[in-house]
């Protein structure tokens, strides 16, 4: 089954490559629309979804990101046309410059190829991927996890029989009808069909995807992300941004998992940071210096310092400056989103410059980490590694190059 779906995308792909834009553009719209012609298929396929989520007892976090309603199948139709405005990257000229032989070299922009996705819950990954994919001329093969199998798998179908009226091969949209382990390794071997893979979800999957594929993989990664409050910090605004990153929604990548606050102002702030933290149905794990300020909250273990929570859970801890909350972040943070509150240029220069993470905030909350929120359009997950995109990525991060020559009858002595 698996070899066949990517002898189908790789068919596929060539045609992808040879599309217009407009022709593009026209099946976004398509599939845009034909989400929501089909909302009502496509939300009794994830009720399906859900119910049985609710009897595993899966946490509301994790069920927030599974379930879908009107508003979100809106919600990624609306993007797949907001991919369609995007710029098509695709011809796009990088640079081009001329040797003393006459030689005209071009560096251009071209497909990927096949893209293969992996990932876990949230369903609309599924058309997300797959306009990303559309807009930069790729073919896609999206393999869900089996608590979204059945939204994904009518997505999908709402997707290519969209894809029968515009000139997109409705093999260029492929989505895998099995949860099987064993199936998920098949396409991790397919690597004479497949051109990247993009692991999205939890540390397991991606550990698992980044050991076992034999394909090169883009890692998209957990979110072990940080808030740091200076003692020169504006708390009035410090508070509004810690609550806001932990927990608007606390089952993403971007959302805080940890608080730093500096020595200075620990025994001011953190007793009314955690009150507002409790307010909201935060659990509070504390360092010793945190607990000797708030007796109540639960001791933090080594371990916490380095979880990603998903959860209505936050890590607190005090230090004793910047160069202690750089190095703590580094060496705990896994690189995603991170952030600095305070009034002081300097710190925050130094904080930006120092901080290893694809994303590094300055008196903002680390939820902006988003391919809609940075003005990318939709995007297919967000890159924690350095090769060879980092950050958000979206049409343009789906692209590599070739080098065009121009010549006129050189010839190399």
């Amino acid at each position: 089954m698996i070899r066949e779906m990517c002898k189908k995308a790789k068919v596929a792909a060539f045609e992808m490559g040879k599309l217009s834009t407009d022709a593009k553009n026209a099946a976004l719209h398509k599939m845009a629309s034909a989400l929501e012609a089909n909302t009502e298929k496509i939300l009794a396929a994830n009720e399906v979804d859900v119910q049985i989520a609710k009897s595993k007892g899966v946490k509301a976090a994790l069920l927030d990101r599974l379930a879908l309603d009107q508003k979100k199948i809106q919600t990624v139709a609306k993007e797949l046309k907001e991919v369609s405005a995007l710029p098509d990257p695709i011809g796009s000229i990088i640079s081009t410059w001329t040797r003393p032989n006459g030689l005209i070299i071009s560096q251009v922009r071209v497909p990927m190829g096949v893209v293969g996705v992996i990932y876990e819950s949230r369903p609309n990954v599924t058309a997300d991927s797959a306009g990303i994919c559309i807009k930069s001329g790729n073919a896609v093969i999206l393999r869900g996890g089996s608590d979204a199998l059945n939204s994904n798998l009518a997505i999908g179908e709402v997707l290519r029989e969209a894809l029968l009226s515009t000139n997109v091969p409705v093999d260029a949209i492929q989505v895998v009808p099995s949860p099987n382990r064993k199936v998920a390794e098949e396409l991790m071997g397919m690597r004479e069909y497949i051109d990247v893979l993009v692991p999205r979800g939890g540390a397991d999957l991606i550990k698992t995807v980044i050991e076992k594929s034999r394909i090169p993989v883009i890692e998209t990664g957990t979110g072990n992300c940080h808030v740091y409050v200076e003692e020169d910090a504006d708390l009035q605004k410090a508070t509004p941004i810690v609550i806001n990153s932990k927990c608007q929604r606390p089952g993403t990548c971007n959302a805080a998992e940890k608080l730093l606050v500096h020595s200075k102002i620990a025994t001011q702030y953190l007793p009314v940071v955690i009150a507002e933290l409790r307010k909201n149905g935060v659990e509070v794990r504390g360092d010793e210096e945190t607990r000797k300020i708030v007796p109540d909250v639960k001791a933090a273990t080594e371990q916490d310092w380095g979880t990603e929570y998903l959860d209505l859970i936050m890590g607190v801890k005090v230090v004793k400056g910047l160069d202690e909350a750089i190095a703590h972040i580094n060496n705990y943070g896994t690189h995603h989103s991170d952030s600095i509150l305070t009034t002081d240029f300097g710190k925050a220069m130094q904080f930006i410059k120092e901080i290893d993470s694809a994303a590094v905030y300055w008196n903002a909350f680390t939820r902006f980490t988003d391919g809609n929120q940075f003005g990318l359009g939709a995007e297919i997950g967000i890159s924690t590694q350095k090769l060879h995109v980092r950050g958000p990525m979206s049409v343009q991060h789906l692209t590599t190059t070739k080098y065009v020559i121009l010549g006129d009858g050189q010839i190399r002595k």
